[in-house]
């Protein structure tokens, strides 16, 4: 008598349906267009979102993109990477140097693969030796920090002026990726009707207009990388494989998934991704590298991950909030303080909304802050330049204090995995 053998499928990670579907996230959208538009026209400050004030919140936003998915994939596979800001930093100089010895084509690529050889680094000590991956994480940050100064030293020291070389320590004036400049018809359209200031037409034009006007092809890339990383993950017996290494990887190896592979693919894929991020800051952001070039993005992109539940779609969410308060900076002080009223309101009128379901401490202390925000516009004139530098990491804070109860991690995010565990 033959026998069949079957070949067990791989664990069904829990809740693979997103949090947050696509239904969510547009309501989310529509409420934020409105409440913009709706303060734009209150307040007569139509920088708010006008296409260049968009425009530079998506350059903002897109290397803080790259760092939140890099982040994603490696959690997701449940090895935590701290290490996002290194692996950054070593995008930054493989951008610059391959760029500048090759064209800017080769420069992302050696972005990318030096913040592979960043995450090779922390999966071998992670995934292979058992480190606490918080201290490789922290560690690689330091020595990727030291290593990029050290090899800004030596390959960059001598190189021409005409290259726009500005020192031993940045590489100014290297080439960028193409840039499509405008979409005929669309581009024009929607610059034309964003200037004429009309509610909620004109900002949703200066979003279209942003989109299809002076758009580098990294940025189009970056944009990609969110539903191809959602496809990859979500809809393929490969991510499936992958996300049950992160929820329960003896459940995973019991039923034939190589967990060491998969933690290693993450990880290698994650530092890729965050490579990509550097390079975009060097080749796309920036008018050349130099070095801490990343300025604590790869932090701020793994706050954007944990905002976003671990999802795609929630880190662009996450990561776009975060891109747009980093570009205040290039605003003027009356847009800035327009924002204090958008901000004031929203986080009066969320907290009456968690009250209302029940959550009412949380709901008081954000209502308690959206007042406060309120009487800071209500008795000022203007913002502080100086204080628009630290929106970011600010915004940082109080989102992780206030939304962090309500997200769930892969539940063997950060364990130390040993082969042959199961039991």
């Amino acid at each position: 008598m033959s026998t069949t053998t079957n070949t067990p499928a791989p664990p069904a990670a829990p809740s693979s349906r997103p949090r947050f579907g696509i239904a969510k996230y547009l309501v989310i959208a529509t409420v934020a267009v409105f409440s913009v538009s709706l303060v734009r026209v209150v307040t007569g400050a139509h920088e708010i979102d006008s296409q260049a004030s968009l425009r530079a919140a998506l350059i903002a936003t897109c290397p803080i993109l790259l760092a939140a998915l890099g982040g994603l994939w490696s959690e997701r596979a449940g090895v935590v990477n701290i290490g996002l800001e290194g692996q950054m930093l070593l995008g930054t100089w493989g951008a610059a140097y391959f760029t500048y010895y090759y064209d800017p084509w080769i420069g992302l690529l050696g972005a990318i693969g030096c913040g592979v050889l960043g995450g090779l680094l922390h999966a071998l000590a992670t995934v292979t030796f058992g480190v606490d991956h918080i201290v490789s994480g922290v560690a690689l940050n330091t020595i990727a920090l030291g290593l990029t100064i050290f090899l800004a030293e030596a390959f960059f020291a001598d190189l021409d002026s005409e290259y726009g070389h500005g020192g031993a320590q940045q590489l100014t004036g290297i080439a960028k990726p193409p840039t499509l400049e405008e979409i005929p018809l669309i581009s024009d359209a929607a610059s034309s009707l964003a200037e004429k200031h009309w509610f909620v037409v004109s900002d949703l034009s200066a979003v279209v207009a942003a989109l299809t006007t002076r758009i580098s092809v990294v940025t189009i890339l970056a944009l990609l990388m969110v539903p191809l990383t959602a496809w990859l993950l979500w809809r393929t017996t490969f991510g499936l494989r992958l996300r049950s290494c992160g929820e329960n990887p003896q459940a995973a190896e019991s039923l034939g998934v190589n967990v060491i592979r998969q933690k290693y693919v993450a990880v290698l894929v994650s530092g890729g991704l965050a490579g990509m991020g550097g390079g975009y800051l060097a080749l796309v952001s920036s008018p050349g590298f130099h070095t801490n070039q990343t300025n604590g993005r790869g932090y701020i992109g793994l706050a954007a991950m944990i905002f976003g539940n671990w999802r795609p779609g929630g880190a662009l969410l996450g990561s776009g909030m975060f891109g747009y308060t980093d570009s205040l900076r290039l605003r003027d002080p009356s847009t800035i303080h327009a924002l204090l009223l958008l901000v004031g309101a929203g986080l009066l009128l969320f907290g009456l909304w968690r009250v209302y379901k029940g959550h009412r401490t949380n709901g008081i202390i954000l209502g308690a802050f959206g007042v406060g925000f309120l009487l800071w516009y209500a008795l000022t004139d203007e913002v502080p330049r100086d204080l628009t530098s630290m929106t970011p990491y600010v915004v940082t804070l109080l989102v992780l204090a206030f939304f962090s109860q309500k997200l769930r991690m892969p539940k063997a995010d950060g364990q130390i995995y040993r082969k042959g565990s199961a039991g």
